[in-house]
């Protein structure tokens, strides 16, 4: 009986994600049907877990909830990337290099390399099978061709592809597709393995090293958006000053 009502209240409690001041509750799913995560701006799938702030109309999946705080890409292999929950850039938004397309939500990011990709990008899988297609197309992060001049297009869509955008490709066959193409609705998924490694009661000097680089990176993603923050603040005391003034004389 102890155990059922601890755990009674661990749900009504909600869970505390970092992106959030509020605890977020587990969301009915009728509810849940007509909101949108946060995170990765897709709407509510019945058939999972949903949580949030009802009063501050936050929301998160439970796979966006669960994303990693930090991640080794192959995709940017010089650095680990740090998931931040809004974008750090001044316009609000950012523009994913898997797919091309803007986010305004949560993404994983390299401060220092301007970086950055949705959640569901980073889950895509490294392979897939397509109906339109016999063979496996394999995830590659830019253009298959030595001349990264060269136009090529879609195979599934007909549509001129991006030179710079992430497509799924068969080397034998020519044969390329969009992501979106090749995987219908990108979902947040399965993750490669986080970046930080987990506390060791006996350290090494290389799990140090990491831990110091990891900790690092996260006071420098602290310090952008303080400064953000701050550069917004003086911007609108500026706007004080600067919007015209109209004065009546009896």
């Amino acid at each position: 009986m102890g155990r059922q009502n601890q755990s009674t209240d661990s749900i009504s409690q909600g869970k505390q994600h970092f992106s959030h001041q509020h605890n977020l509750k587990f969301v009915n799913p009728a509810e849940a049907e007509s909101l949108t995560c946060n995170a990765c701006e897709k709407p509510s799938n019945r058939n999972k877990p949903f949580y949030g702030c009802n009063s501050c109309q936050y929301f998160l999946h439970e796979n966006c909830f669960n994303a990693p705080r930090f991640l080794n890409h192959s995709s940017h292999p010089s650095h680990p990337l740090t998931l931040l929950p809004i974008p750090t850039y001044s316009s609000r938004s950012y523009t994913c290099k898997a797919c091309g397309s803007t986010g305004n939500g949560s993404c994983f990011s390299c401060a220092c390399c301007e970086f950055d990709i949705h959640l569901q990008c980073a889950s895509c899988p490294s392979s897939v099978l397509v109906d339109k297609h016999p063979h496996q197309l394999e995830l590659i992060f830019g253009s298959p061709y030595q001349d990264k001049n060269m136009e090529y297009i879609c195979d599934i869509c007909n549509v001129i592809m991006n030179r710079n955008s992430w497509l799924y490709y068969c080397t034998g066959c020519d044969f390329g597709s969009h992501l979106q193409c090749a995987i219908s609705r990108p979902e947040v998924g399965v993750f490669p393995r986080e970046q930080r490694p987990s506390p060791n009661p006996n350290p090494n000097p290389t799990v140090e090293t990491i831990n110091s680089v990891n900790e690092a990176h996260e006071q420098i993603i602290a310090a952008q958006l303080r400064a953000q923050i701050e550069a917004r603040g003086r911007e609108a005391a500026l706007d004080l000053f600067r919007t015209p003034r109209r004065y009546s004389y009896i």
